[in-house]
């Protein structure tokens, strides 16, 4: 039984280790799935204020977005996309977040440039990218990016861009986690699965 008992307990902290680890790659990454729970961690907001991720979470059904920064195309399109849904999406009875390691200052940009009103906020350190289990190495031509757009924060890492839906309690009830960053879900869909949980 003790034998048991420690098996169960190296598995579990492995699992959790896993999960505040860098990936070597975007194929490697072990995200949260489906059922488990957002971590309670704080962000920062476009004007630099800490943010409980748990707090905004419990305001409203949430469509949780992690992008790579706003200096990738992918992502300004991602986001102008979900902008332009956004009335349908709120509507709908939910809130948009969007979370990348951008530093506030840079948030204000992507905001404006995406003519994004939805809440932008900053994980330049990763804690909360790390936790959820989409962090991964960035490679080499990434580094200096990212380490200017957070300002010094961030030279390693980048997020597996990602689409969650989470209830008022942090749980996932839908994911959407593409290893290829030019492969996002379209706002179609998003709708569509977002219009299922109603």
């Amino acid at each position: 039984m003790k034998k048991l008992l420690f098996i169960f307990l190296v598995t579990l902290i492995s699992v959790a280790n896993a999960q505040n680890m860098i990936a070597k790659s975007a194929n490697d990454i072990a995200p949260l799935l489906i059922g488990e729970k957002i971590p309670n961690l704080t962000l920062k907001s476009s004007e630099n204020t800490d943010v409980n991720i748990s707090d905004l979470l419990k305001k409203k059904k949430t469509v949780l977005i992690f992008y790579r920064g706003g200096w990738c195309p992918f992502c300004n399109i991602h986001l102008q996309g979900l902008a332009e849904a956004e009335k349908e999406i709120l509507d709908l009875g939910y809130q948009i977040i969007g979370i990348s390691p951008d530093s506030p200052e840079n948030l204000k940009m992507t905001s404006e440039k995406d003519k994004v009103k939805y809440t932008l906020l900053s994980d330049s350190k990763g804690e909360l990218i790390k936790a959820v289990g989409i962090a991964f190495e960035a490679p080499e031509n990434y580094k200096s990016i990212i380490n200017v757009h957070s300002n010094g924060m961030n030279t390693s890492f980048l997020p597996v861009p990602s689409v969650f839906v989470v209830n008022t309690d942090s749980y996932i009830l839908f994911e959407y986690i593409s290893p290829d960053f030019k492969q996002r879900i379209t706002t179609e869909l998003l709708v569509s699965v977002l219009k299922n949980f109603k």
